[in-house]
């Protein structure tokens, strides 16, 4: 296809993976399936997805809710992407579906972190730490919330994922004090201890009613690598950035960030306003309440709520599109709202739905991650095999 594009609009619904991937047993997570699960609930609905071809990919054809949207005409390409970096988490993720493979896996901490890091966390911060252990987001500050009003240590703990997070309350440390205590981490988490990212978690409430505010904000590694963002940036394109997007990129290869601190909703409203925008290059928007919200929290439920919202804010979307436009869904990792082995992420295939007005529809089978940057850069007319291979030749 010789066509190209002036504007890409990729859009991440966080978690949203759609079965297991052949290693998920070696992950802990062979049998999940968030597609599988959150189309179990009543509260499911996805028309419009359904018509970019959701249940037409590899593995979604034989599920039950794929019979209710058997008939609907498919106005786009899709596939299932496999990754292929060691880990299941955003930051490895979100890499290399722009194009950075990690080889390496980022390091995790089931029984908390080292003493020799703790221990210069409190020295660099002049606080002491509660709790430093694997722990739900929430249930966290309803076990330490009181004590650390009382005493002003932070909370510090992880999960299965590579993450020092660090939650404290509002009116005990300003957010821009407990951002400066995420920076000193960044700075002591290199080397062996380098994880993925550093957290800010900070949240609000009375003892029996703590709640997590919407001004969380993520402190990760730069790539290790070249990105497509570096890329399009380098060559003078626009690259925008919506909600987490330049915190997991550590704010390179963005020129515009947009972020987004009220979730899917926020996101859904920025990423209109860029359709309404004269901008060359690419919008990249990650929706975090699907894995946030409801996938950690085992809501599927809420989950199934979410994606009937976010589908038919679609319906509104697609219409919108203008030639020279293209609209990309993937996902960066499962996170199934019924497997109940665990809290934390699953190791699954994702979705890629491509919707090019105009475009010849068809199914592409099981690609990698990276072909997004493949395709992302050929549209925008920087071709670049080593970055992924392009899905663009399949469009007619």
């Amino acid at each position: 296809m010789d066509k190209k594009f002036r504007r890409v609009f990729l859009i991440v619904l966080d978690s949203f993976g759609v079965g297991e991937a052949p290693d998920a047993a070696e992950y802990g997570d062979a049998g999940s399936n968030t597609l599988r699960s959150v189309s179990e609930s009543p509260f499911f609905r996805a028309d419009n997805l359904a018509k970019l071809g959701l249940f037409r990919i590899e593995g979604a054809r034989a599920l039950p809710a794929a019979e209710q949207y058997a008939g609907v005409p498919l106005c786009g390409v899709c596939a299932r992407l496999r990754e292929k970096s060691r880990g299941k988490d955003t930051t490895t993720g979100h890499w290399e579906l722009a194009g950075l493979v990690s080889e390496i896996p980022f390091p995790t901490y089931p029984h908390g972190f080292p003493e020799e890091v703790i221990a210069e966390f409190e020295r660099r911060t002049g606080r002491g730490v509660l709790c430093n252990l694997p722990y739900s987001g929430t249930e966290v500050i309803r076990d330490y919330g009181a004590e650390h009003l009382k005493t002003g240590k932070l909370i510090v703990y992880t999960s299965a994922d590579s993450v020092f997070q660090v939650a404290a309350h509002e009116s005990a440390v300003p957010v821009e004090e407990l951002y400066a205590y995420c920076r000193a981490a960044r700075e002591i988490l290199t080397g062996k201890n380098g994880v993925g990212r550093v957290i800010a978690r900070p949240f609000a409430g009375e003892e029996g009613n703590f709640y997590r505010t919407s001004r969380r904000h993520d402190f990760s590694l730069p790539p290790t690598g070249e990105t497509m963002l570096d890329l399009l940036k380098g060559a003078g394109r626009d690259v925008i950035g919506i909600g987490k997007i330049s915190d997991i990129f550590a704010g390179r290869g963005i020129t515009e960030n947009l972020g987004a601190n009220d979730g899917n909703d926020d996101g859904m409203r920025k990423a209109e306003e860029c359709l309404k925008r004269d901008f060359s290059g690419l919008c990249f928007v990650n929706l975090v309440d699907f894995d946030e919200k409801y996938g950690h929290r085992r809501d599927r439920d809420g989950y199934a709520k979410a994606i009937a919202r976010f589908d038919g804010w679609l319906g509104g979307f697609l219409p919108r599109l203008q030639e020279g436009d293209a609209l990309m869904l993937t996902a960066d990792h499962g996170c199934d709202p019924a497997f109940l082995a665990s809290t934390d992420h699953t190791r699954e295939y994702v979705p890629l739905l491509v919707y090019l007005p105009g475009i010849r529809c068809g199914e592409s089978g099981t690609r990698g991650f990276s072909a997004v940057a493949g395709t992302v850069l050929d549209m925008l007319g920087l071709k670049s095999e080593d970055k992924g291979k392009s899905l663009l030749p399949l469009f007619g």
